[in-house]
Order: C-alpha cells, then structure tokens, then sequence
C-alpha cells in the first residue's frame, strides 16, 4: 500500500465513526497489514493528580472509552511531563522496560509489549495526549513505522481534541442535570409533593386540574394574593404530558416595562445598548414545556399586544433579529385582578381575555377553606421546621387551632406560612400558643365555632367548622347556597362526612322549613 492510499484509508478509519474507540479499531485493522502492532492506547497526562489518564483502547478483540487514572512514580512523572528526545514528535521505545512510564503504564494495563511507539498529539502548541502502538510480538517497531504513524497525527489531533471536548460537554450537562433534579426536588420540597386540602376545601380546583391537565389548552387561574395559585400551576404541569419539559414561571409585574421584551422573548446580540450576547427568553426557554404567567392583569398594553400573537400563532421573534421561532408550549396565566373589570376600563385587552379565558380556575381563598386549615398548620410547622433544623416539631398548644380558624386570613396561605415560620422562631421549643402568631387572632374573627370546649382533635375542629357552615347556610346541604357549595365539596360527600362526625342533616331552619332539598 503506497503512503498516499495508506494515508487516505486511515484518515476515513479515524473520521468515519462517532464512536472514539470503534474507529481506533477500524485503524488498528488497518495497520496489522503494514506493521506489527497489536493494540493502541489514547492516554492524557493529568497534572492535577499527577497520573497518567487512559481514554480510550483497542485491539483487534475488543474496544471502548474509559477513565483510567494510572498512578505514577516521580521518575515516571517526570518523564511524562517531558517532550520527546531531540524535538521529534514520536518516539520508538524499543525495550519498554528500561523506561519508567511506559513500564508502569504496561504493568498497570497487563500488557507485554516488545516495543511500542508514543506519538505526542499537540494542538495550537498545547499537547493533548499522547497516541500509544504497542507490539507484543517478537517484530519490533522500526523507524519507518514512525514515518507511517506521524503521517497520521493531524487527523489523531482532531480526534483526540473532539473526545476531549465532547467529555466536557457530557460533564457539563450531568452537572446541569445534577442541578436540574436537585432544584426540581426544592421546588416540589418547597410547594408541597402533595397538594394540601386535594379532597377538601381545593377538591372541585383539583378535579377541573384534572381535566385540563392532558391538555394543551391556556389555562387561567383567579384568586386573591397568597391562595397557591403557583402550587396549583405546578401540578398542571406535573401532571400533564409536558412534566419532563421546562416549567418556566415569570413574574408579570415584577419586570421592568423597558425590558419586558426582552425578557419574555429574548434578544440578539446588539440589538440595543447593552446587549453583548444573544439571550434566549423565557418563553424560548419553556419550549416543549409550561411557562406560567403570574400577575398576567400587571402586563402593560403594549406587551399585551406582542403576547396576543404568541397565543395565536405560537412563534416568537427575538429583539433585533428577524427569525422565526416556533414554540411547542402550554400557557397558565394567573391573576389577583378582575380581569373583565379591566376590559371594561380598557386597562386589558378583550382580545386577551377571551384567548386566556379558555379555562377559568377559581383558586378559593383560605377563609373558604378553613376546613383545610388544620392540616395545613400542620403541614407547615413540619415543613418551616425542617427549613430551620429544629431537633424536634413542636405542637400547638391547646385552642390554639380553633383561634386561627376563627380568623379572617387577608393574606391566605403565604400569610399562614410567613404567620407559623414566625412562631417557630419565638417558640422553637413550642408548644405554640396564639401569642406567638402575633395576628390579633381575637380581634379579627369569624363567627363562632359551634364546638363546644376548647379541643385539638382534628374531627372535632372539623365537625365543629361543618357544624358553623351548615349553621349560616340556613341547614342546607345541597344547592347553589347549600353548606356543600361553600366547603367546596360534593353534597354526597358532605353528608357522608357529617355521618361519620355524628352531625345530623335534613334540620329544620328558623322559618319552620325542611331546608335540605335532599
């Protein structure tokens, strides 16, 4: 085979296979027929261990990619460290036994090798690792073997350059996966894995999820600031097709009008001062996946616009640029606003509203859901007690909880979270008495309980609260102003319910009347 073919051959081997390993071994193939050689080594000195990296192998039987750290000796590292002798770039060792790092390299890798060849494999000046031919026979390696290897170290550069980069990007994107799972993990730690109040007081909110959620339809959620509406965006998207797709959460009233733009869709370079690299928005970024837009009624009317046709056409243009970018995502809007008083007051766009108004959820606030209230104190003294590494969760003092369920709770579930990460502050011991809420729950309440002496049983608490509703809706069960409507659960389950609390149903009201229209 002349120079020219052999050449030609053994550059198609090296660039012909993704695969580092599996091309080594289409060379190796190769050049059985012009030399003696039996198997390579890719191998990379590591300084910051001061060992000897092996990345890849073959032989005739066998190949693959490794990551081998190889400890060395001092005289071996120091031998590692040097180029070769007298500037060449490939050196024939022709007793692999009198050289320290070729003899330790050979007995950590089993092998018995007659002769071999290392060839230094520099890019731009800065060496890359070292291409290893090793002889077992009794043929050694001659100096036109040498020639023939070093006719092939620029395309063994190239190669050994893209493993070496392609090794980075695989670290780099474990890390982020790394990263990626770890905030997923805070995220659902944070919010709760499961959402309290599911079969109470959020049930009919948790069935229309439920529907929506194999959907791809824009979902808006409605409710007043601090009812969980992110938490109910983030089962939407976890339990929908999209969950292993990016949720992507954006804060409409809390970005700037001037670079609302640019947040929402991105920016190429210098498309305006400041823009020294091209930024991917966060509805690029939630491609394939959910973006959550809270406090949709803070959007100016200009970004409504620009949003609009997003909703419309799914594509987006970059600030500055002039290309097309098609989106495959799912839209949830959230609001603490009225938004069709502000169609009316031309402070939000009709044609908004009704691309939004695609699937309204009403997430009620804990003032009318209170039958939740126990469960979530409890859910958020363990939860802000694991957040401060207390040793121990402390309790609630008796007639604590029937206090809190007799307050009014302006600021909903945030202010119940911020209200008992308070207290455990003051009281890290506990038990925790209404003092240490600091919420005037005294002077702020609702109507009374009808339970009797002070308890901290839960089905007291809630037969208690029924006992409460049943009492202002008049004894009605069922219907559109029936106990059930305002505990937010089914008229059947209700009644099960009282059943079970021993809470009897079908009494008359004050006006002489049967007022359950069972």
């Amino acid at each position: 085979m002349n120079p020219n073919e052999f050449f030609r051959q053994a550059t198609l081997r090296i660039c012909g296979n993704l695969e580092i390993e599996k091309a080594l071994q289409q060379l190796l193939i190769l050049m059985t027929d012009v030399m003696p050689v039996s198997q390579f080594f890719l191998q990379k000195f590591d300084h910051d261990y001061n060992a000897m990296r092996t990345i890849a192998y073959a032989n005739l039987e066998d190949c693959g990619k490794v990551n081998l750290l190889t400890p060395l000796s001092k005289s071996a590292q120091e031998a590692a460290i040097e180029n070769a002798p007298n500037g060449r770039e490939a050196t024939l060792i022709e007793d692999p036994e009198a050289s320290p790092t070729s003899r330790e390299m050979l007995k950590f890798h089993n092998v018995k090798a007659t002769s071999l060849i290392a060839m230094s494999l520099k890019a731009e000046g800065q060496k890359l690792g070292s291409f290893i031919l090793i002889s077992e026979g009794e043929e050694k390696f001659s100096d036109e073997h040498i020639e023939m290897v070093l006719s092939l170290k620029d395309p063994l550069v190239i190669a050994m350059s893209n493993i070496l980069k392609h090794r980075e990007v695989i670290k780099l994107k474990n890390l982020l996966a790394d990263d990626n799972r770890y905030l997923l993990g805070e995220m659902r730690r944070l919010s709760g894995d499961e959402i309290v109040g599911a079969n109470y007081g959020l049930r009919d909110v948790m069935q229309k999820v439920r529907q929506v959620a194999t959907l791809d339809s824009p979902v808006l959620l409605m409710g007043e600031t601090g009812t969980g509406k992110d938490v109910i965006a983030n089962a939407i998207h976890y339990s929908s097709s999209r969950s292993d797709g990016p949720f992507v959460s954006v804060n409409c009233g809390a970005i700037p009008d001037t670079l609302i733009d640019s947040e929402l869709f991105g920016h190429e370079k210098g498309a305006f001062t400041g823009a020294l690299s091209q930024k991917r928005g966060r509805f690029e970024r939630a491609n394939q996946g959910t973006i959550f837009l809270d406090e949709i009624g803070e959007l100016p009317l200009p970004a409504q616009v620009r949003l609009l046709r997003v909703l419309q056409s799914r594509e987006i243009e970059r600030v500055g640029g002039v290309k097309t970018i098609a989106l495959d995502i799912r839209i949830i809007a959230a609001t603490n606003r009225d938004l069709e008083a502000m169609v009316q007051d031309n402070q939000f766009r009709e044609d908004l509203w009704f691309r939004l108004n695609v699937f309204p959820v009403r997430v009620p606030p804990l003032r009318e859901r209170l039958v939740d209230l126990p469960t979530l104190v409890q859910h958020f003294i363990k939860l802000k007690s694991r957040e401060l590494k207390l040793t121990a969760v402390p309790t609630l003092a008796p007639g604590t909880t029937e206090l809190m369920m007799n307050y009014h709770w302006p600021g909903n579930v945030r202010e119940l979270q911020n209200v008992i990460e308070r207290a455990l502050i003051l009281n890290p011991r506990g038990p925790l008495t209404p003092e240490h809420f600091s919420i005037g729950l005294a002077q702020k309440s609702a109507p009374p309980l009808l339970t009797g002496p002070h308890s901290d049983n839960l089905d007291e608490i809630i037969a208690g609260h029924v006992r409460r509703v049943l009492a202002e809706a008049g004894g009605k069960v069922s219907g559109p102003k029936g106990a059930a409507v305002r505990l937010g659960v089914n008229p059947s389950t209700l009644r099960n319910r009282m059943k079970k609390l021993g809470i009897r149903y079908g009494m008359k009201s004050t006006k002489g009347k049967n007022s359950d229209d069972m």
